[in-house]
Formats: structure tokens, sequence, C-alpha cells
């Protein structure tokens, strides 16, 4: 993300500047692939292999899959807590502005 720092702020430190479209469009981008991930269900394609191995096997792979949505929906709140955070900047900024 992109925030340049210019000469004196407000408080006498140095000026952060929200570059909001540069960023937005980043999160925008990161939500569009997230939207288009896709998780196939773990295949059942051994047979009917009545193994500890294969019955193992598929249950790790079922969890896997499980933590691979989870992580899915944590990154998915992450990018719209990120966009409404991005919109509040905006709007301080906006008001300070004026």
């Amino acid at each position: 993300m992109k925030a340049a720092l210019k000469g004196i702020g407000y408080g006498g430190g140095p000026e952060i500047k929200l570059k909001f479209y540069v960023v937005n469009a980043k999160v925008n981008l990161a939500q569009a692939k997230l939207a288009g991930l896709e998780l196939p269900q773990p295949t059942q394609s051994i047979g009917k292999n009545s193994l500890k191995y294969t019955k193992e096997w598929k249950e790790r792979e079922k969890m896997i899959h499980q933590f691979l949505n989870q992580y899915r929906d944590a990154v998915e709140k992450n990018l719209n807590d990120t966009k409404e955070n991005l919109r509040k900047l905006k709007e301080q900024d906006e008001v300070l502005g004026r």
C-alpha cells in the first residue's frame, strides 16, 4: 500500500498521505482474486480400500479443506474491514481538509 511522507503535518510531525484510490484498487483486486478461488472437495477416488492409512488420509484431506475455507473466510473479513477503514480514513481526510 502506498503512503507518502510529506513535510510537516498538523502535529508538527511528518504527514502521511493516503492514496485512497490506489489502495482501494488493490483491495478490490485482492477481493476479486479471493472470490475466484475455488477449493474443490477432497477426492474420494481411493476406491474401496479399507486400510487404516486411507481412512486417515481422507480425514486429513477433509481437515485441510476445512482449514483452507476458514482461512479464506478470515481473509475475506480482513479485506472487508480494510475497505471500511479506508472509507473512514477518507472521510476524516475530507473533514480535515475543509
